[in-house]
């Protein structure tokens, strides 16, 4: 079996926990120059969006509700946490081999961290998270 064909097969098989792992080695691996600026944020992993969350039914990877830190004035306080959801069905039906699959999951953590720091669409295209 080749490194390829055996990626392809762990990318097929990964399932939640090993994804959930995916999602928390990519944050685990970032800078203290971008975890520091984290504020009232969760990061989590749901098996497929909801409706609400995906209205069009586009399988949706990632999504990020809240304010975004650029956006909070001085009586930002008391309110719940701004929400990371990193979505495991959508990424599966890529259908992408186990180191594609990877690259994949971090390109999505690392837009929706994007804009929990204020990181416009355009600009997380322009650096890569997009």
């Amino acid at each position: 079996m080749t490194a390829s064909s055996r990626s392809d097969i762990i990318g097929a098989m990964m399932g939640l926990l090993a994804f959930e792992s995916v999602v928390e080695e990519v944050v685990g691996s970032l800078p203290d120059s971008i975890t520091e600026r984290f504020d009232n944020v969760t990061i989590e992993v749901a098996v497929r969006p909801t409706r609400e969350q995906d209205p069009t039914g586009t399988d949706l990877l990632g999504l990020y509700e809240g304010i975004s830190i650029l956006e909070r004035g001085v009586d930002y306080y008391g309110f719940t946490p701004d929400r990371i959801i990193i979505f495991y069905q959508p990424h599966m039906h890529l259908g992408l081999s186990g180191i594609e699959l990877r690259d994949e999951i971090r390109t999505t953590v690392l837009h929706e961290i994007g804009h929990h720091l204020g990181i416009s669409d355009r600009r997380l295209h322009e650096i890569g998270w997009g």
